[in-house]
């Protein structure tokens, strides 16, 4: 077994989410959870099948953000695993418990737009995703003008009121 580590390659601002799903089908359903969630959303999605001609499959409402899921599921090339990329304007928290509970989704590895390394293992057989890493490591511990800094910033973007 070797271990293998590959960075998610975006535009800095871009929200994605990588995930496991079991099934095929899985891509018509995720589609179908996101437009569902958040009218008009932009996105572009993208699954690597697992069994078959083990293809990576894919949909979406944008073209730039299919080509992108495209392009890092081939990277990846773990079986049975998904990313989403959402275009501008659209977030994570709008659309994941939607995409949480489609059926076939058997995990989320990580929601963010953060630089982000997704830790693989490979063997003979193929490859999987064993986590990842998002971001950066803390620094401190978050003081007074800090906590007012981040509840005034949730209530400018209208998360809190």
């Amino acid at each position: 077994m070797q271990l293998i580590t590959l960075k998610i390659e975006k535009p800095e601002d871009t929200n994605f989410i990588l995930g496991q799903a079991h099934f095929i089908k899985s891509v018509e359903d995720i589609h179908e959870a996101l437009v569902n969630a958040v009218p008009g959303v932009r996105f572009g999605m993208a699954f690597c099948e697992a069994s078959g001609k083990c293809l990576v499959r894919w949909s979406g409402t944008d073209t730039a953000m299919i080509e992108l899921a495209q392009k890092n599921a081939k990277t990846i090339g773990a079986g049975h695993s998904f990313i989403v990329f959402l275009g501008d304007g659209f977030y994570p928290l709008n659309v994941l418990n939607s995409v949480k509970t489609v059926p076939e989704v058997c995990r989320i590895f990580c929601a963010t737009a953060n630089p982000t390394e997704v830790i693989l293992a490979e063997t003979d057989q193929g490859r999987a995703i064993l986590g990842v890493v998002d971001g950066f490591c803390a620094k401190d511990i978050e003081g007074d003008a800090d906590i007012r800094w981040r509840k005034n910033l949730l209530r400018q973007i209208g998360y809190k009121q």
